[in-house]
């Protein structure tokens, strides 16, 4: 994988988003809390996995991020700048060099336009090249994600899925952009289009230095893709960590319980015996102490009404109030066993 540079292209420091909630005509006005002080950063060239269940905040977040949601506390700053509240021309350089690849490769893309006629509009706003090198640029970047030239003449409605994606694909790099975000940009399609999607962003991480934050629920392609992996629940991240330490041994209950769900190839693994049951609470209501103790199988007296604890270990991060005595120890979902829970 790509070595990040060791300062950060884009950080988040306690960034909350909420919207309101309508209520009845006697009630109070409540607000859903979507995502709540969330920190975390992706350096130049790194690849940073957000994963989490539907509902958790992830493509809320990754907005957020690029200042497409408004950011209720905290702040966000683009290559040292802030960018929330901050100047307009700070703003505007944070959408001039970041772009966003959609979950829908059909809704992404005008079905008015041709493939060509939605890339050039984009050099053509930002002004990327002079006017009459615009087809030839079209060209380069359908070439660029593995479609041909003259599939420029054509609407997104007579393409497939996967090349529509591609074509969108294309669309973000016109932006010429040091950070992608890619919410879900693999969900919608045949597993097989997925490999060859997820090996053309690693392609690009590779050849043009991107920066990409990859938001996902399925964690086999986050392992393969990502630098490093945040994991959200409720809007809140409990753990993150280098891809290969939080998947090898996961310190959150919630991480341990998706790492087992990943399917396996080999037909003599068994799935997992207690697999996590129940639903998120409503982020209207969410519950007091560790939002995940109602379904968490390791919830502590204490998990109902306090805060769990931030733990480190290098730059593995969880909150939790488990701790690991021993480096063999690791969470009976994903097949081991663990310690007896010790409280901070």
């Amino acid at each position: 994988m790509t070595t990040s540079a060791n300062w950060p292209l884009l950080e988040a420091d306690n960034v909350s988003v909420t919207f309101p909630v309508s209520g009845g005509l006697f009630t109070a006005k409540k607000r859903v809390h979507a995502v709540s002080n969330v920190t975390l950063s992706i350096a130049p060239g790194e690849t940073l996995g957000l994963v989490g269940e539907s509902g958790s905040g992830k493509s809320t977040l990754g907005r957020a991020l690029l200042q497409l949601e408004h950011i209720a506390d905290g702040e966000v700053r683009f290559d040292g700048q802030r960018v929330t509240h901050g100047l307009r021309s700070d703003v505007a350089r944070l959408r001039q060099q970041t772009a966003m690849i959609f979950q829908d490769p059909f809704a992404s893309l005008n079905p008015r336009q041709t493939i060509g006629e939605s890339i050039a509009e984009v050099l053509r706003v930002h002004k990327k090249v002079a006017r009459p090198a615009i087809a030839a640029r079209v060209a380069e970047l359908l070439t660029r994600v593995g479609l041909r030239p003259e599939q420029a003449s054509v609407r997104p409605g007579q393409l497939s899925g996967g090349q529509c994606q591609r074509a969108g694909i294309a669309r973000a790099l016109a932006m010429e952009p040091r950070l992608i975000v890619a919410d879900e940009c693999v969900a919608a399609l045949d597993v097989s289009i997925q490999g060859q999607i997820v090996n053309l962003l690693m392609e690009l991480r590779e050849t043009m230095g991107l920066a990409i934050l990859f938001i996902a629920h399925d964690l086999s392609i986050v392992r393969r893709l990502c630098d490093r992996v945040a994991v959200m629940y409720l809007g809140r991240i409990v753990e993150s960590g280098p891809s290969e330490a939080v998947f090898r041994s996961p310190r959150h209950p919630y991480t341990a319980a998706l790492v087992a769900a990943i399917p396996e190839i080999d037909p003599d693994k068994t799935l997992p015996a207690d697999p996590l049951g129940g639903e998120p609470p409503s982020p209207v209501a969410i519950p007091q102490g560790c939002a995940f103790h109602p379904r968490c199988p390791y919830a502590q007296v204490q998990c109902r009404t306090d805060a769990p604890p931030t733990r480190r270990h290098a730059e593995h991060v969880w909150s939790c109030v488990l701790m690991q005595a021993g480096d063999n120890a690791i969470f009976p979902l994903t097949g081991g066993y663990k310690d007896e829970a010790q409280a901070c």
